[in-house]
C-alpha cells in the first residue's frame, strides 16, 4: 500500500518546537510512504540559498535522508520562503513545484496551492506580495549582504505581525470566488492548501458536481499531516 502526505506552514526556525517535531515526523515516516508534499512555509523565513547556518543545514539534511530512503519530497513556495531556489533543491532532494501544482495519485486529481493567492480580500497583501515577487527587486534583494537582508526580513515580519494582528480574520481567509476561479481552471474536485491557519475540509458544489476543499493545520499548538490512502480517502496522521 502506498500513501501520499500533505503538510504546510511548519514555520521552522532555530530552537522552535516545531523543528523539533519536525524532525521526529520525518525520522518516523513509515515505508508506505510513497511522496511527501510540503504546500509552503516550511520556514518561518528564508532570505537566500546562500544563508546555510547549523539549523537550516540540519534541516536540508534530514529531508536528504527522507529522499534516500525512497520518498519523495515536494515543496512549494510560502510566503516566508519564496526564496528557496536551486540550491536548496539540490542540497537537500526536495523538487520545487509551480504554485499551483495538480496532482493525480490514488484514483484522486487535486490541486495543491500554499493558498495565498486565493485572499483576494486582503488587497494589502496582495500589493505586498506582488511587490515582493518583481524578479528585479529579487535579484537586487538576494546581492545585499547577508547581515542587511536580516534586519529587513526582521522589519517586514514585525510589520507583518502587527497587520495581522488588527485585521479582520474573513479579509485573511479565501473567497469563494478565486476558490472557484482556481478548481474549474484545472479541472479538480479537490482543491489542497494552507497559508490561512484555518484547517478544515469544505465541502461544495462547482457546477454539478460536489467539491472539496481541504486546508492544512499551522504547525502551531496541534498538527497534523493530511494522508491520501491508496484507495483515494483521506485521513489525518496525528504530529504533535
Amino acid at each position: 500500500m502506498s500513501v501520499v502526505l500533505f503538510i504546510s506552514d511548519l514555520h521552522l526556525s532555530n530552537g522552535s518546537p516545531q523543528t523539533y517535531y519536525f524532525h521526529e515526523f520525518l525520522a518516523r515516516l513509515s515505508p508506505n510512504v510513497s511522496a511527501l508534499y510540503i504546500l509552503g512555509d516550511l520556514f518561518e523565513v528564508w532570505i537566500g540559498d546562500d544563508d546555510l547556518d547549523d539549523f537550516s543545514l540540519k534541516v536540508i539534511s534530514h529531508l536528504r535522508e527522507v529522499v534516500a530512503c525512497g520518498i519523495d519530497v515536494y515543496c512549494q513556495h510560502g510566503n516566508r520562503d519564496f526564496f528557496i531556489a536551486k540550491r536548496f533543491q539540490a542540497l537537500s532532494g526536495c523538487i520545487l513545484l509551480p504554485e499551483e501544482y495538480v496532482l493525480t495519485a490514488n484514483k484522486r486529481r487535486l490541486l495543491l496551492m500554499h493558498g495565498d493567492t486565493l485572499c483576494e480580500n486582503d488587497i494589502a497583501y496582495q500589493r505586498a506580495r506582488k511587490w515582493l515577487r518583481n524578479p528585479i527587486l529579487q535579484w537586487v534583494f538576494l546581492r545585499l549582504p547577508l547581515s542587511m537582508r536580516r534586519q529587513m526580513a526582521l522589519q517586514i515580519r514585525r510589520k507583518s505581525l502587527q497587520y495581522t494582528g488588527a485585521a479582520l480574520p474573513v479579509i485573511m481567509d479565501v473567497t469563494q470566488v478565486a476558490v472557484n476561479r482556481v478548481m474549474t481552471k484545472h479541472h479538480v474536485d479537490v482543491l489542497i492548501h494552507g497559508h490561512t491557519h484555518l484547517p478544515n475540509t469544505h465541502t461544495f458544489h462547482l457546477d454539478d458536481t460536489v467539491v472539496e476543499r481541504i486546508v492544512l493545520p499551522a504547525w502551531h499548538e496541534h498538527a497534523y499531516a493530511l494522508v491520501l490512502g491508496e484507495d483515494g480517502g483521506f485521513s489525518q496522521l496525528p504530529i504533535f
